[in-house]
């Protein structure tokens, strides 16, 4: 059996690997677990129940959910195998964005995971006929909720033969699924994408990402990503088991509980876990403080990249470290993890090699939701990672650089293959000018390939920015250097038409912390700490470091500021998939920039 569609998949499971826990999931503080065979049954249930109720073949379903979830998936499959379209909503979106969304794909329906999410959905003052909870119970709010109990209902002859009547109409090349893209400016674009886009890219990811039945994984990333959704897709297919997580959060307990061997984070998540390590740091003595930074300076150099063999005296330290630091670094995260992918936002290459030296192969990657998303990953196997760049293409995926390209090779990094999308929901213009004249995909990002065939992304195209000397700046490339600090939490490089480049600066304050106790800085609270002048010093030399080493003359930080609250998609600062909104970063901390460039 092979699967062609997206709700054949956890068939094919059920066919090649059926699994006693296929999915488990927490209500109430306990786990919950499906057989693979019951999460079909389900399904089929859920599939029925949606045609009782006058849903009908195309109709768009929206699911705004807090976490992702057996659920989630049983509902997806549902939808998918009835010919309707599942529209996730960012469970941060605005109201704004979330009446948009609606009025946009014109949703019958939608599914709620929770109270809070009820309430958003409330908060957009748009109105969806038919609203269904993926509780068993209703959540308590004031619109009328259809539980997960009264919706789910077991098929009779008629509506089975219905369900399977509406599957056979349904090909590869059949819209799907739309996915808004979060946006760094405006109101989120409908992206369409059909069974064979996402389809040819969980066969890409099968080949390279080594999973399999007797892994374990662990999901804590939303399923409205595309990435997360489909990674759940590629482990359904592998036979891997699933455990879902209901907040990022709660990783560090749920880690050492479900001992998982696989996941995928956001960069963001592998800061934490670093800070988690710094945060012992400032817990042990003396030996125990020069211990730690010894091996996690070894670690940062880490000089494997997998086609070689490791240097001798470099691999007996590492052995070393391993023994007294990095052993019981794995043991909190459960003790099996040997593998984390890693998208959405550029990797620190620190961290990378950090984790890998500890014996946790990380591996980052690069993608558009307008392509389903992989476009390029680090391998796993020998040869198959540079710390630095996103990896090769994704097996079946063509990249190429736009001719027109600066002195370093960086043009314009273009896409051709069956995971792009088959354009934006009523664009048609929007969606023209985003294809070349021979069918390539302008992905809008700048990049170049080095040792010959990986990916190095070094900036969007479109904030790409010219100082009043009249050259240009590629922000994200000078921010990827300067977050190699371990100081430095979050940064923003602004410039464009001023007479040189500035940066706004969230520090790394647990790092920033322990340097304060260790060289006797009175130590306050972070919005008094960024105004301290030995902190202003220590991050000003780190900056000059950076500028020395990494940087041309027009790219080096002249001036900085520095900022107390870290950026996140809760305050609007960074969008659902953690992307800088600069527009909205710049206009708030308008003062700050002014102070930069004041002569």
């Amino acid at each position: 059996m092979d699967f062609n569609r997206l709700f054949e998949v956890l068939e094919y499971q059920q066919h090649r690997y059926p699994q006693q826990t296929a999915m488990a999931g927490r209500a109430h503080n306990q786990w919950r677990t499906w057989t693979t065979a019951g999460l079909l049954a389900e399904r089929d249930r859920l599939s029925t129940g949606l045609l009782a109720v006058g849903l009908h073949e195309g109709d768009r379903v929206g699911i705004l959910a807090h976490c992702g979830s057996p659920q989630w998936v049983m509902v997806d499959a549902a939808l998918l195998q009835l010919g309707m379209i599942p529209v996730p909503i960012h469970s941060t979106a605005r109201p704004d964005e979330i009446k948009h969304i609606i009025q946009d794909a014109n949703l019958r329906a939608c599914f709620v995971s929770n109270a809070d999410m009820l309430a958003k959905l409330e908060s957009a003052g748009e109105r969806v006929s038919m609203i269904f909870s993926l509780e068993e119970q209703a959540p308590a709010g004031s619109l009328s909720v259809i539980p997960w109990t009264e919706l789910a209902r077991d098929p009779d002859e008629h509506l089975r033969g219905r369900i399977q009547f509406l599957r056979e109409g349904i090909r590869p090349e059949q819209l799907a699924t739309i996915l808004y893209t979060s946006g760094t400016t405006g109101l989120p674009k409908g992206v369409m994408l059909t069974h064979a886009n996402i389809i040819s890219n969980v066969k890409a990811v099968l080949a390279i990402v080594p999973v399999g039945p007797g892994t374990t994984v662990v999901s804590f990333l939303p399923m409205s990503h595309i990435f997360e959704r489909m990674v759940t897709y590629a482990y359904q297919a592998a036979g891997a088991p699933v455990w879902f997580v209901e907040s990022v959060e709660r990783l560090p307990k749920i880690l050492p509980e479900v001992r998982p061997h696989f996941m995928t984070a956001v960069p963001r998540v592998l800061e934490r876990m670093y800070e988690r390590l710094q945060e012992e740091r400032s817990k042990g003595g003396a030996l125990r403080k020069k211990i730690l930074d010894w091996a996690i300076a070894l670690g940062e150099r880490y000089p494997y990249s997998g086609g070689q063999a490791m240097p001798p005296d470099y691999y007996f330290k590492r052995l070393l470290a391993d023994v007294l630091v990095f052993r019981q670094w794995r043991k909190r995260m459960g003790g099996r993890i040997r593998y984390i992918a890693v998208g959405a936002a550029a990797l620190q290459p620190r961290l990378g090699r950090l984790f890998s030296a500890a014996g946790i192969e990380v591996r980052e990657g690069y993608g558009l939701t307008e392509t389903s998303p992989v476009i390029a990953f680090n391998r796993f196997e020998p040869g198959g990672v540079h710390f630095g760049t996103v990896g090769i293409p994704a097996p079946g995926v063509e990249v190429r650089i736009n001719s027109e390209q600066d002195d370093e090779g960086n043009g314009e990094i273009e896409v051709r293959g069956p995971n792009v999308m088959s354009g934006y929901l009523h664009l048609p213009e929007e969606t023209a000018s985003r294809f070349t004249a021979d069918g390539w995909f302008r992905t809008g990002d700048v990049g170049r390939f080095e040792h010959k065939r990986f990916l190095k992304v070094t900036g969007r195209k479109s904030e790409i920015f010219k100082t009043t000397s009249g050259k240009f700046v590629a922000p994200a490339f000078v921010e990827q250097q300067l977050l190699r600090s371990p100081f430095i939490s979050q940064c923003m490089v602004i410039g464009a038409n001023k007479p040189f480049a500035g940066a706004l600066i969230v520090p790394e304050f647990i790092v920033l912390e322990n340097w304060c106790k260790e060289n006797k800085v009175h130590w306050t609270s972070p919005q008094f700490m960024i105004l301290n002048p030995k902190v202003e010093k220590l991050m000003r030399e780190e900056i000059e470091a950076i500028n020395e080493t990494r940087l041309g003359t027009i790219e080096k930080i002249r001036k900085f500021q520095l900022l107390h609250e870290p950026w996140t998609p809760e305050n609007g600062l960074l969008t659902p998939t953690m992307k800088m909104r600069r527009e909205v970063i710049a206009q708030q901390f308008a003062v700050e920039v002014e102070k930069m460039f004041k002569i």
